[in-house]
């Protein structure tokens, strides 16, 4: 079972990431996390990621570091970044959150993965944005960088996504990894935090053993309140549709995964399984790490 609960999580300080570039879409997912941690005590770090061009580069170099340049570009963010912080606090006015701001001039997954070590963060809530109908995904996209590079667990907001409540996630499983506390604290603090239902949904191979069966079932039945278990059947060439149709069927509010480079899912349906779900996905997707 678990090893804290309800009341030790709200009286444990918590580090939240919340990157921004001052769009609607980051935004909403600052709002979406601060409702989500209402009750928490959060130290919450407002990152402001700059990467200048080739020719602003060399340029730069030979300038000062107090050049106009520089100074206009970070003393703007400063500013942006301040007048959200200002607006949070008066619309939220809880004393329980605590704000920082960091404007940083470097490439964004150093950045993000730099600021997480420094400050160990425990969360990083940031948007997403969608591909519409058949588009295919953009590689370049920053929150999915994130997920597959960047060592904290994330959680991606999908535009226009309102905060209502928690309470149903699904978590996909396969058999070819083994679960502790550690790797799914993240999806633990949340389901604890938001009193969630976890629907855990097996994936299996064609070696799919019996064994390993009774192992994860145990192991999820020993560590959430009751959880739901149900299988997707191997032959099913499109895990999105089938994952989508359940998470619409059953109401599910949060889709989590683990997020390993070519992992057994990717290799069964020969798919970047975390781009595909983070670009298509219309509920709130977690992504936690095997370290």
């Amino acid at each position: 079972m678990f090893t804290y609960n309800q009341s030790y999580l709200l009286t444990t300080m918590k580090t939240i990431l919340l990157p921004t570039d001052f769009s609607i879409n980051s935004m909403n997912s600052i709002d979406f996390a601060l409702i989500l941690f209402k009750d928490v005590a959060c130290d919450f770090y407002l990152l402001n990621v700059h990467k200048a061009s080739s020719f602003i580069s060399d340029d730069m170099m030979k300038l000062s570091s107090s050049s106009t340049i520089y100074t206009t570009i970070i003393d703007a963010a400063k500013k942006s970044l301040a007048n959200i912080i200002s607006k949070v606090e008066m619309r939220y006015k809880n004393d329980k959150h605590h704000f920082h701001s960091i404007v940083d001039y470097d490439n964004f997954i150093d950045s993000i993965d730099q600021v997480s070590e420094k400050n160990q963060v425990d969360l990083i809530i940031m948007g997403t944005k969608g591909a519409s109908g058949l588009q295919k995904v953009i590689f370049g996209n920053n929150t999915v960088r994130v997920m597959q590079r960047c060592k904290a667990p994330v959680l991606a907001i999908p535009d226009n996504c309102v905060f209502l409540n928690l309470s149903k996630v699904a978590f996909i499983v396969n058999n070819a990894i083994s679960f502790n506390g550690e790797i799914l604290k993240p999806l633990m603090d949340l389901v604890v935090l938001s009193n969630s239902k976890l629907h855990v949904l097996h994936v299996a191979d064609e070696n799919y053993l019996e064994q390993d069966q009774r192992k994860h079932v145990d192991f999820f039945n020993s560590s959430f309140a009751n959880p739901i278990h149900d299988y997707i059947d191997v032959k099913t060439k499109d895990i999105y549709q089938t994952v989508h149709k359940y998470i619409e069927n059953n109401d599910i509010k949060m889709l989590c995964m683990i997020g390993e480079k070519h992992s057994f899912l990717e290799r069964l349906f020969n798919k970047h399984l975390v781009e595909t779900f983070a670009f298509s996905i219309d509920v709130p997707f977690l992504v936690m790490k095997n370290n």
